[in-house]
């Protein structure tokens, strides 16, 4: 059985119960927790063959009508939502390197049904992000702006070095380390370079255009019965945009419904059940 489904299973005397009004908002905890699923997966950082880890500390923000409907209940929504994240790590053995909490957060910028999520990786014996991740006074994340954007331990192994100002490793809207083994980056050249990530796999974006969608025809093809054969673009430029091509299911860029939108780097793209990470980079 897989963990979504059983995380409905132990939700379903809450939600007959208690949470029977709180949960006919337009978000639902199942959404929520295939969300924190993805947040693992395009976070995960590989230590060696045998460890990968994941943020263990998470942020679910909702529009202001969500909020008001499930706060009340935060506490053991999160740790349900916790323990879901804990059996979907142990599943695909990952690791982490504290306690794994889910927190939500009022957004005032999303409408209601929309949410998004936040997560950063906290050792066991820390109170806040690992040193350059956070901002004073806040969470532990940095601002919001052009390179912005959580049970026991599963073996959590010794903490990294401290990344460079400006940035961490495994966080939110923050370009991934590179592969064991790897050369370092070249310095910047002046030029951009445009890609996407879809599961893992790297595409260049080498043209000013780019098509993806479920038709042979598309520059990337997404097998997803949720994408339409020609579903979006994505242009490249100051700043890179995304247009919706008239898909049944449309789009969602940064946790918002929309039909065209601006993109960063680390925008967070949905078409169908399939997310794509959006990246940008000088040299």
């Amino acid at each position: 059985m897989g963990v979504l489904k059983k995380f409905e299973q132990r939700l379903e005397g809450l939600v007959n119960g208690t949470f029977a009004k709180v949960f006919k908002s337009e978000v639902q905890p199942v959404e929520i927790a295939g969300a924190l699923q993805r947040e693992c997966d395009n976070n995960a950082t590989i230590w060696n063959r045998d460890r990968t880890v994941v943020p263990n500390d998470f942020i679910v923000e909702l529009s202001t009508p969500d909020y008001e409907r499930l706060s009340p209940y935060s506490g053991q929504l999160g740790d349900e939502l916790a323990g879901m994240v804990r059996d979907y790590a142990k599943q695909q053995r990952y690791t982490f390197m504290g306690p794994i909490k889910v927190h939500l957060e009022k957004a005032d910028d999303l409408d209601t049904g929309l949410y998004r999520v936040r997560s950063r990786t906290l050792a066991a014996s820390t109170s806040q992000a690992a040193p350059g991740a956070g901002a004073p006074g806040g969470y532990g994340y940095p601002p919001a702006g052009p390179a912005a954007a959580p049970g026991a331990p599963l073996g959590a192994p010794p903490m990294p070095p401290s990344p460079p100002p400006g940035g961490r490793p495994g966080g939110y809207g923050y370009p991934q380390p590179a592969a064991p083994g790897r050369p370092p980056a070249a310095p910047p050249t002046g030029r951009t370079r445009y890609w996407i990530e879809i599961n893992g796999t790297r595409h260049q974006i080498s043209r000013a255009s780019l098509v993806l969608g479920r038709s042979t025809d598309a520059d990337v093809r997404i097998d997803d019965p949720g994408v339409s054969r020609r579903h979006c673009e994505i242009r490249t430029g100051m700043p890179s945009t995304i247009t919706d091509l008239g898909s049944t299911n449309g789009i969602v860029v940064d946790g918002q419904h929309t039909t065209r939108a601006t993109l960063r780097d680390g925008s967070r793209i949905v078409v169908g059940s399939t997310t794509v990470i959006y990246r940008q980079a000088e040299g």
